[in-house]
């Protein structure tokens, strides 16, 4: 696939012979074997614009003025002379070194490449797909070849690249879960509504923000006047559960009066006087 690309990028056509059968391209591997024996024979270890700025020595003084076995003619005259005024113009770019994968989509809709993550659309959930890595962009394609996902290269392992529109959407709430956005959404039903968001996630231990979420996902099912009158009867209970704001709109509960008294009675309501204690101690003495 990377030198298709290549193909591609330069308009260049590839001519492939059958695989396992050298004997159909001898002359391409006869000049594999010229260049290893006659320029890198002896060379040791160089970098790359070293490399290229002494093969093109090499080409334009040795292995450009040889007389070639087949055509009797020296390479270099016979481009000048020909081939040059037949080659197409470079293209405005170079040509970015693509390295190519083949991954399963996760089912958190992401494909891992070199340790990090990069989103595709969740049609595409258990199936391979084809990763192409340049050094600036990641694309993904199907087993067709066709392009379905493009992101910016991650620069370090760990980072995680998704676009919204590859997940599902019963999965965007989770992705989008925050203190910030759970709050506005609770503002937005009502002040009781509010409030026990705020007291929710005030927690200084446990950590909240599923259990508020949960609390606010029951707007799918209810409206907003219920869901107020609901937390604000779940406040004066003090029991802002998820349970219990269930079982309130359920049973329709915030309709109802609340059923504790607005004043407790003094608390000697429930014990016995003062005289009626000294009555009773005289009746277990005398009874002893």
């Amino acid at each position: 696939m990377a030198y298709r690309e290549c193909a591609e990028h330069y308009g260049f056509l590839v001519h492939p012979c059958r695989p396992r059968t050298p004997q159909h391209k001898g002359k391409v591997e006869r000049g594999v074997d010229y260049v290893e024996g006659n320029f890198m024979g002896g060379h040791g270890e160089m970098s790359l614009s070293q490399a290229n700025q002494e093969v093109r020595a090499w080409c334009l003084s040795a292995a450009g003025m040889r007389i070639y076995g087949t055509t009797k003619e020296r390479p270099l005259e016979r481009f000048s002379q020909v081939e040059r005024s037949r080659l197409k113009p470079l293209p405005a770019e170079a040509y970015a070194l693509a390295i190519w994968s083949y991954n399963k989509l996760h089912r958190d809709c992401h494909l891992v490449f070199e340790g990090s993550y990069y989103s595709a659309p969740f049609r595409f959930l258990g199936q391979s797909l084809w990763i192409c890595a340049g050094t600036r962009q990641v694309r993904i394609y199907n087993d067709k070849y066709e392009l379905i996902a493009t992101h910016e290269r991650a620069a370090k392992p760990g980072e995680r690249h998704t676009h919204r529109d590859h997940l599902p959407p019963e999965k965007l709430s989770g992705l989008e879960r925050n203190r910030p956005a759970l709050l506005e959404q609770a503002a937005k039903i009502g002040p009781a509504t509010q409030k026990v968001a705020e007291t929710l996630l005030a927690d200084p231990i446990l950590d909240q923000l599923h259990p508020v979420g949960r609390l606010l996902r029951l707007q799918e099912k209810h409206t907003a006047e219920r869901l107020e009158a609901a937390y604000q009867r779940a406040i004066e209970y003090d029991d802002i559960t998820y349970k219990t704001m269930k079982r309130i709109l359920a049973k329709n509960l915030e309709q109802q009066p609340p059923s504790i008294p607005a004043e407790l009675p003094p608390a000697c309501t429930f014990a016995r006087q003062p005289a009626e204690l000294v009555g009773v101690l005289a009746e277990v003495v005398t009874w002893n």
